[in-house]
């Protein structure tokens, strides 16, 4: 504050601290450019994904604190971006607000779990002892990445599955290495697994605009194949969340490698047709 602002700061010994030395009626002003900005306000919009969090409050509170000492120059009518940006996700995860919270602060504060917890599909609620690692929301969902006692391994849970969340008084201590991003490299989504495939699909028609059009995965190759069909080319670690991906593209997306997963797409295919045969 005192060299980079130029206020009139002074050291006192005496009372452990700095003092101003004279009146001080205004801080200097933020400058930000009509892009900056804009930047800003996206932030804002973005913040609607943490409503109904315990994040909700810090974001918004430091939001504002930003947006409070910006210069009056700037001209932008903030009411237009208003109506013209906005955010949207398709499905929007159900939050137990008391469960959010007890995850965030035991991972803040590395504090051992014990979750009653429910496998999709399963009426049988199990007891897991969790190390959390880390909360993350991912393409709008949230997850606890955390090491489980029972498996011996870094697993991935659900809030909404947890039945129950209870601290064990047991201080945890977060390997140094451990990295989300590299933990999630080989993954299509949240799950990992101890294979290492090769998937190779083409894609035709509508679909194959759509897949060049974004950036599906890290190690993504895309190469052009006759009659504006796509290549796409992708290292993972697990099958089970590509193989759905894949099927929600219909017959506009052909598995070429590995055998294992053309066979899972067509044994659901056949399941799939069974259904309505019936």
């Amino acid at each position: 504050m005192r060299d980079r602002l130029e206020l009139p700061l002074v050291y006192v010994p005496d009372r452990f601290g700095y003092v101003y030395t004279e009146e001080v009626s205004s801080f200097p002003t933020l400058q930000i450019t009509e892009g900056e900005l804009f930047s800003l306000l996206i932030a804002e919009k973005a913040l609607q994904q943490y409503r109904g969090t315990n994040f909700e409050k810090p974001l918004m509170s430091a939001f504002k604190k930003m947006a409070a000492v910006l210069p009056d120059t700037i001209s932008l009518n903030l009411a237009d971006w208003e109506q013209t940006i906005s955010f949207h996700i398709r499905a929007e995860p159900l939050i137990n607000l008391e469960t959010f919270n007890k995850l965030a602060h035991a991972t803040a504060r590395r504090q051992q779990l014990i979750l009653d917890y429910r496998k999709p599909g399963s009426k049988t609620v199990e007891q897991r002892v969790v190390d959390p690692f880390h909360l993350a929301n991912i393409n709008g969902e949230w997850f606890l990445f955390a090491f489980c006692h029972l498996r011996q391994d870094i697993r991935t849970f659900v809030p909404a599955r947890m039945v129950e969340v209870k601290m064990t008084g047991k201080t945890i201590k977060r390997p140094a290495g451990f990295s989300l991003n590299r933990h999630l490299r080989d993954s299509f989504g949240v799950h990992t697994g101890q294979g290492n495939y090769l998937v190779t699909v083409h894609f035709k028609g509508f679909a194959a605009d759509y897949i060049r059009e974004k950036k599906w995965h890290p190690s993504q190759k895309l190469r052009e194949i006759s009659d504006g069909c796509v290549e796409l080319s992708l290292n993972l670690s697990s099958l089970l969340e590509v193989q759905r991906w894949i099927l929600s593209w219909g017959a506009n997306a052909e598995v070429i490698e590995p055998v294992e997963l053309k066979e899972m797409i067509i044994q659901s295919a056949r399941k799939v047709l069974n259904q309505y045969s019936c």
